[in-house]
């Protein structure tokens, strides 16, 4: 059974130790070829090129000697304890290979071929194969389908890919882990290509043995890696993969992940190209940012994102500033930011103050700043602009977008704008514009040795900067999430079959945990719903109870508006009726019998177990808004109150919190502490599977009863 197949997917296994993978003192290429241009040919020529200095071991069939390295025949006669084989050798070879070099203790290999887990139902069954076979012989092996690694800061090169020898790298650098292949070679290419130092590129493929949470371990744990970039289509220890998250954040350093999956397309599409099963994306990110885990849109993205974050390790909260010449590119940057929701906040009084002495009296010292033709007279201006911009507290991020110009304007922007911006200790990215227009060798010379994040697109700047700014945010909340601490809810009786309580027993168990519950009780009969709503005084609803009547209204099983003893009975047996028709099979426990409640404003809290992820909660617009809209937050069981009470404020229509068209305003806090309420029991109760709460209506500031939940599910594990 391979790992996605496994039923504990989400559970925590033993870490793997990398490190002799990534640097190993000898390697063994079997299936070495003297054709230059096959996988074994390749990867003999990369560690030429690299000039590694382990022992190198070939096997090869058909050669005795390559490039004057003498070969051996088959595994079998390779030294024991070689640390690193390398399988470029087609499939029908591979079980045998693995086998002959468990019995000559390696420990460890790399398997480029594919048509495994990806290729469909056979390839599954051959992949189940390779990995009992591998678990057997206790090798780690890293793919299938994969295109290895290269780990820069030694300068060993273990892939297929003929790469141009560089010396290892000795700065501080980004760390690159991809299950595809393809996308580990792009990013290191793409950082290469902006002068931006890689650490480590490996690619994990179908992931049999060695899995992105094994890398990642050891990319935390490298000092010498800064910034980690993830390409992953599935997380298959969602646990594992949170625990090292959280790590990372302890240890300061930015895991910034890029994971199809939003569309249905996309989910399909990554069964086709790993052989994973993509899991609940939005649920995925929500926990993974509680953890302050960057996930990040689009490859675009996750390059900008880290390499200002590579930088910028620790941003500081606050908006972003955004500087330039043109009152164009100001309004441009204007309408960007606002659509994707990144924060351009006002100035304070004493740095407009600090700017109006610096400009001209006909520009207007502001956020964007539009500091119009001065730089031209006077470049070092511009530099100095920019950190008293960034000195503003309410400022976390700046932006500086300046033509490339002539070769004059370039050495002055070299020579004045530069040394200012890479003084700053805020994150501080400079955008040339102009396209693809060229720039002078010595101006990118002094930009690259800087370390200023350079950008040729200000709208690709701007959502760089929103990630940042979005990590500064997790940091904070991370810092100030509310631990479970509260005692779990005895379940509101035994589990039912279906592990699905009826709303009369869900709405006992919330009215345990502190929730405002319409006064009500269930009855037996039409008689006893008579005397019930006496006590409670008309009018009253009718619902019917029955756990495996989660729907009630589908069937007619629910009456409103009944507003004396006559209505009362004649509404009993209408629903009996109703019910009757549309499921003849079921026995209702009897009706609920509740006093109405007066309207609202409808929304909806919900509460759900992801068998892998954890518990996550849902909150927004309830009723007809929720069908409408999907307008709703996903975040996670712990989150502070002050926090929710935010995300209530991101919501689309969150504006009819506020009151709208003679409404009254809702209390956001009490909102804010019943979702609270309802993600400390997740945590506090890990038998809770699900809880729907729609609508939780909540009523105007001031009210008695601020909210009160007039519909409630809830579902139980089932053991």
């Amino acid at each position: 059974m391979t790992q996605s197949q496994t039923p504990d997917a989400g559970a925590n296994p033993d870490v793997k130790d990398v490190r002799r993978i990534l640097a190993p003192r000898s390697i063994a290429i079997v299936g070495a070829s003297a054709d230059p241009r096959s996988f074994g040919g390749f990867v003999q020529g990369n560690l030429e090129r690299f000039g590694y200095k382990g022992a190198v071991h070939l096997v090869s069939r058909s050669s005795e000697v390559i490039n004057g390295h003498p070969c051996v025949k088959s595994v079998d006669q390779l030294p024991e304890g070689v640390d690193l084989a390398v399988l470029a050798i087609p499939e029908a070879g591979v079980i045998d290979s693995i086998k002959a070099l468990a019995a000559r203790h390696c420990r460890a290999a790399v398997l480029f071929a594919s048509g495994y887990a990806e290729a469909g139902h056979d390839g599954q069954n051959k992949q189940a194969e390779l990995a009992r076979v591998a678990e057997e012989s206790g090798i780690l092996l890293v793919g299938p389908n994969c295109m290895g690694f290269t780990n820069l800061a030694a300068g060993i090169p273990v892939t297929f890919e003929p790469l141009a020898a560089r010396p290892p790298e000795t700065r501080p650098g980004v760390g690159v882990v991809a299950q595809s292949g393809f996308m580990a070679a792009n990013l290191r290419d793409a950082y290469l290509s902006r002068g931006v130092p890689v650490t480590t590129v490996f690619s994990t493929g179908n992931e049999v043995s060695i899995c992105v949470e094994d890398v990642l371990a050891a990319l935390i744990a490298d000092t010498q890696t800064r910034v980690i970039a993830v390409y992953a289509e599935q997380i298959r220890y969602p646990q594992a993969f949170l625990k090292l998250a959280a790590q990372a954040r302890a240890s300061a350093k930015p895991l910034v992940l890029l994971m199809p999956g939003r569309s249905a397309r996309a989910r399909e599409a990554v069964l086709s190209h790993t052989g994973a099963l993509a899991g609940d994306h939005a649920i995925a990110t929500a926990l993974l940012r509680r953890e302050a885990v960057v996930v990040v849109d689009s490859l675009d993205e996750l390059l900008d994102t880290t390499t200002v974050l590579l930088r910028y390790p620790q941003p500081p909260s606050g908006g972003t500033a955004f500087m330039t010449g043109s009152g164009a590119m100001k309004n441009l940057a204007l309408d960007f930011a606002e659509d994707l929701g990144l924060n351009l906040p006002l100035l304070t009084t004493a740095t407009v103050a600090k700017l109006t002495a610096m400009l001209p009296t006909y520009a207007v010292a502001e956020n964007p700043l539009d500091y119009t033709t001065i730089g031209i007279r006077q470049p070092s201006l511009i530099g100095e602009l920019l950190l008293t911009m960034l000195d503003d507290e309410r400022i976390g991020s700046i932006v500086l977008a300046i033509p490339v110009g002539p070769s004059m304007a370039q050495r002055d922007k070299a020579d004045h704008i530069i040394p200012s911006i890479s003084k700053a200790t805020k994150p501080a990215v400079l955008v040339l514009t102009g396209d693809s227009s060229p720039v002078e060798p010595f101006f990118l010379a002094a930009i690259e040795a800087s370390g200023v994040p350079l950008f040729r697109s200000a709208d690709r700047a701007l959502r760089a900067l929103r990630r940042v700014a979005q990590y500064a945010e997790s940091l904070e909340r991370a810092a100030r999430v509310s631990g479970s601490g509260a005692k779990a809810i005895p379940l509101p009786g035994a589990v039912p079959p279906n592990g699905v309580f009826a709303e009369y027993q869900g709405k006992a168990w919330l009215a345990e945990v502190g929730l405002a519950v319409p006064k009500g009780a269930l009855a037996k009969s039409a008689t006893d719903a008579v005397s019930i709503a006496k006590k409670l005084g008309y009018p009253v609803v009718l619902k019917a109870q029955a756990s495996e009547l989660p729907h009630k209204s589908d069937v007619g099983g629910v009456v409103l508006g009944l507003v004396d003893e006559a209505a009362l009975r004649a509404g009993w047996d209408q629903l009996f009726a109703n019910v009757k028709r549309h499921r003849p099979e079921l026995v209702l426990d009897g009706a609920l019998v509740e006093a109405m409640g007066p309207r609202g404003l409808e929304l909806v809290i919900g509460a759900k177990r992801d068998v892998d992820w954890g518990p996550v909660l849902l909150v927004g617009l309830g009723g007809v808004w929720i069908e409408a809209l999907k307008d709703v937050r996903l975040i996670p069981a712990d989150m502070a109150e002050a926090d929710i009470a935010v995300e209530l404020t991101r919501l689309k229509a969150a504006v009819v919190l506020q009151g709208i068209r003679g409404a009254s305003a809702v209390d956001i806090d009490v909102i804010a502490r019943v979702v609270a309420q309802v993600g400390a029991q997740m945590l506090a109760n890990p038998d809770i599977m699900e809880i729907d709460i729609n609508p939780l209506v909540a009523y105007a500031v001031g009210s008695d009863t601020p909210v009160l939940a007039l519909d409630a599910l809830v579902a139980a594990r089932l053991h």
